[in-house]
């Protein structure tokens, strides 16, 4: 049986909540979805903006939930004898056992926040950290303002070290996730043109980033990629809060966690870097510059909240990109095979970008061809039309041979396309689904990317299920 992550006891105090019911001992973890809860965790009736978590209570005691958290006004809706922590507000008492679980931790803790690559740098961390020593990590993108807290709230007192990803797209949201985190390590991967439809420019989403600093622990330190334009702002932030360790990576010659050399490969990379001051040779078990540079930040994460940089070298040629982030498959395709790059879970022009490149340096068959399958990039503004134009020139740099677009927006890149390159164009993911499925040969590779609204994933689950085959693995020794 798994160990205890809280006691009934200690729950009801942190969160201030009334006891109904005969509740158990201990919990051995939360959940806020009655479809996928263990028996013996305890289930937080969360309002989401389609559901009310209230209306799946019965179910989650049904399938085993140790006890529920409700709130006061809908507590008459369950049995007397229900095992209940009763709260004014769920969210809120959620967020007040974060609070509790923050301060009994004695783990280095780091906090992971950028425009692109929040996600693949937390889980590079999860990894390198998780060599080391137990190691607890926000779960998928869980970076909101109930994502944060959740993760919080489910890391065992027991951590040695602990990775939390912030996200924002709106001013003033980092800020109180940060405070309630207090990392000892500030991690911003990178700022580019994102959410641009909620911010003036580059230097509004700069700042929002900035909001990281404030939650840092006095003595704690920042990571900060030299290479961005808005290096010398965020550094300038940072200096104004009094942090006084302020790292940096990149390729800039200055850098603290500098890339001396990169040797990229269809489907990993060979690293050489300095990592404050001590030079390290490592493979990378996920393709791309982009996620080399990363990797830098990683290494650098990791040294500074005290882990050895020679195992965490190591331990990165296991790394490999999380789930819809360039996660490979091998499509059986008649008597050969196709390689699909599924990145569909989200995308801006900086990450469609990294995308594109990784797509020109795949191997492709006999007869193969690079196809890019692209939908709308979502949030960005009145520019949108001129950003998703300007994607053709990665197309063009990146040899891609064919390309299939989706939506209002990517229409602006088929207008622009040769029409050698032309693949095929539709109004939605649904309506270029029989397109796609019909082009496929074997020896292609295929990227599918969009943002999480254009539903890309659609697409490549239509893959998948006309061309069943297997997770594509990189053996390559490098």
């Amino acid at each position: 049986m798994s160990a205890p992550l809280w006691t009934s006891l200690e729950m009801a105090e942190a969160m201030r909540a009334a006891v109904s019911g005969k509740l158990p001992n201990a919990i051995i973890g939360i959940s806020i979805d009655s479809r996928t809860i263990s028996p013996g965790e305890a289930y937080f009736a969360i309002k989401g903006d389609v559901h009310d978590g209230h209306d799946f209570v019965a179910a989650a005691l049904n399938a085993g939930a140790a006890l529920a958290v409700v709130e006061t006004a809908q507590r008459q809706k369950f049995p007397n004898d229900a095992p209940l922590l009763v709260v004014d507000d769920v969210l809120a008492g959620l967020v007040d056992l974060a609070r509790a679980s923050r301060a009994r931790l004695s783990a280095e803790i780091v906090a992971v926040t950028g425009s692109v690559g929040k996600t693949s740098t937390k889980e590079a961390l999860r990894r390198v950290l998780g060599a080391q020593g137990e190691t607890h990590a926000s779960a998928a993108s869980f970076n909101n303002h109930w994502g944060v807290p959740l993760s919080l709230a489910r890391c065992p007192a027991s951590a040695r070290f602990a990775i939390f990803e912030i996200g924002m797209n709106h001013a003033g949201e980092i800020e109180p996730l940060v405070r309630m985190v207090r990392p000892h390590v500030a991690v911003i991967t990178t700022v580019e043109p994102v959410h641009l439809e909620f911010f003036t420019g580059i230097e509004a989403i700069a700042d929002a980033k900035a909001e990281i600093f404030a939650g840092v622990e006095r003595g704690g330190a920042v990571v900060l990629n030299r290479d961005n334009s808005q290096f010398a702002r965020l550094q300038r932030q940072a200096e104004q809060l009094g942090i006084a360790r302020i790292v940096s990576f990149g390729s800039h010659e200055k850098s603290d966690a500098r890339l001396i050399d990169v040797s990229l490969h269809a489907a990993c990379s060979a690293v050489h870097a300095d990592i404050l001051g001590r030079e390290v040779t490592y493979k990378l078990g996920m393709p791309g510059r982009h996620m080399a540079m990363n990797s830098l930040a990683v290494l650098a994460a990791a040294s500074l909240a005290g882990a050895d940089l020679a195992l965490a070298g190591l331990a990165l040629s296991h790394a490999q990109p999380a789930a819809g982030r360039g996660v490979r498959h091998a499509l059986q395709v008649g008597h050969g095979e196709a390689t699909l790059i599924d990145e569909s879970y989200n995308a801006n022009p900086a990450s469609m970008a990294a995308a594109l490149n990784v797509l020109g340096a795949a191997s492709v068959g006999p007869h193969g061809r690079r196809i890019a399958v692209l939908g709308d990039m979502l949030e960005l503004g009145p520019t949108a039309a001129q950003l998703h134009r300007g994607l053709i020139e990665a197309v063009k740099a990146d040899h891609v041979d064919l390309v299939y677009c989706c939506g209002p927006l990517m229409r602006n890149l088929w207008d622009a396309l040769s029409s050698g390159k032309r693949g095929g164009y539709a109004g939605s993911a649904d309506a270029l689904e029989s397109q796609v499925l019909a082009a496929i040969r074997a020896g292609d590779v295929i990227m599918v990317k969009g943002s999480l609204g254009s539903k890309m994933k659609t697409i490549v689950t239509a893959l998948e299920q006309r061309f069943p085959g297997k997770t594509a693995l990189d053996d390559m020794a490098v």
